[in-house]
């Protein structure tokens, strides 16, 4: 099982996405609060469709508090100031793939403390960045992809 963890997400309707992914693919989602909505907004449970019930979703009140919970995992975090391609790694059932919010990312100081985690969709110069419930769906079906879709047909 892969786990998605969205730092301070603040849009419900992106979240809702991923967390319908997250439901269809088996992966566990984190939440890392500040959330810039209710976790009752109605466009949350909207975009997620009838897939809650499926949903493994647990809420940190910060990052450190999730690396703390899991200090032998491995995260990888997804920036656009990254300089290594995340179809790069050789991913591996229990990794934690790491974005942050939608307006500004992961932030200066998490990146710093963990450069050598930090990967990146490319993209065409100039241009910021996917949405961030289409960048979650790229890199865990391309985690799956390489361990060959386990427990999915």
């Amino acid at each position: 099982m892969f786990h998605i963890v969205l730092v301070e997400p603040e849009i419900p309707q992106n979240t809702g996405n991923i967390a319908r992914t997250c439901a269809v693919t088996g992966a566990k989602l984190h939440l890392v609060r500040p959330l810039g909505f209710s976790v009752d907004d109605k466009q949350l449970k909207r975009a997620g469709l009838d897939y809650w019930h499926e949903l493994d979703i647990t809420y940190h009140d910060r990052f450190e508090e999730l690396e703390a919970a899991y200090p032998d995992a491995r995260f990888f975090l997804l920036s656009t100031h990254a300089t290594r391609n995340y179809a790069e790694v050789a991913y591996r059932d229990g990794d934690f793939l790491v974005f942050g919010k939608e307006t500004a990312g992961l932030g200066q100081s998490l990146l710093t403390r963990r450069s050598e985690d930090a990967v990146r969709i490319p993209m065409r110069e100039g241009l910021r960045s996917l949405n961030l419930s289409n960048s979650v769906a790229l890199v865990v079906y391309e985690a799956l992809r390489q361990t060959g879709f386990p427990q999915m047909r």
